[in-house]
């Protein structure tokens, strides 16, 4: 768009859905970690994250800032507050916050994360993702509620090593089908990226 006087104006694009696209995707993959977390059963007392695995699966796709990030992981923490079985559930306001975020530097390092042919940045990120949330959560329940250190060493901090094992594979597993599911919404998002981007030249 041009003025009188033959300067160019910055012209605004309205995506169409592309906007809030990102938002959508990964309010539905919050709501099915949240079905899955509430329906998976236990193995000797540890159960799948399913809410960091999808919220690492929306980090990785769709790569959104930090700020999102962060935003994910407080929508992730509130979810975690109403399904937790934890003695201590408020912790999860603060735990996945910090799980977003670290999942979203991964996710936005510009490094190929390749083990031969296959791209395990899901897996890296799933794995990251789940250890800073597990660590951060049983260390604030720790100081809340001023547990035994033989309890945080030798009960709590076990347990976030192995569910952080388990979503690792769930989260590279469930990568490519969830992928390939979205690529028609995926590409409209980059291309609606790269039109804002444009015009903000």
């Amino acid at each position: 768009m041009e003025n009188r006087n033959g300067d160019i104006l910055p012209t605004k694009i309205e995506a169409k859905g592309g906007r809030y696209r990102w938002a959508t995707v990964t309010a539905m993959l919050l709501a099915i970690g949240a079905i899955l977390r509430l329906v998976s059963p236990s193995i000797a007392g540890i159960s799948p994250n399913w809410l960091i695995a999808m919220y690492c699966l929306a980090i990785v796709l769709y790569k959104p800032g930090k700020l999102r990030a962060a935003g994910i992981g407080l929508v992730a923490g509130a979810l975690c507050l109403a399904t937790s079985k934890s003695i201590f559930p408020y912790g999860n306001l603060i735990s996945e916050v910090l799980g977003a975020l670290a999942c979203s530097v991964l996710a936005t390092l510009p490094l190929k994360l390749e083990f031969g042919s296959v791209n395990i940045r899901p897996a890296v990120c799933g794995l990251a993702g789940t250890l800073v949330s597990g660590f951060t959560f049983v260390t604030v329940a720790k100081l809340a509620l001023n547990l035994p250190m033989n309890i945080y060493l030798y009960g709590m901090l076990p347990v976030v090593l192995t569910v952080a094992a388990v979503n690792t594979i769930i989260t590279q597993v469930l990568y490519y089908p969830v992928n390939r599911l979205l690529s028609g919404a995926l590409a409209a998002n980059r291309q609606d990226v790269a039109k804002i981007k444009e015009v903000g030249k």
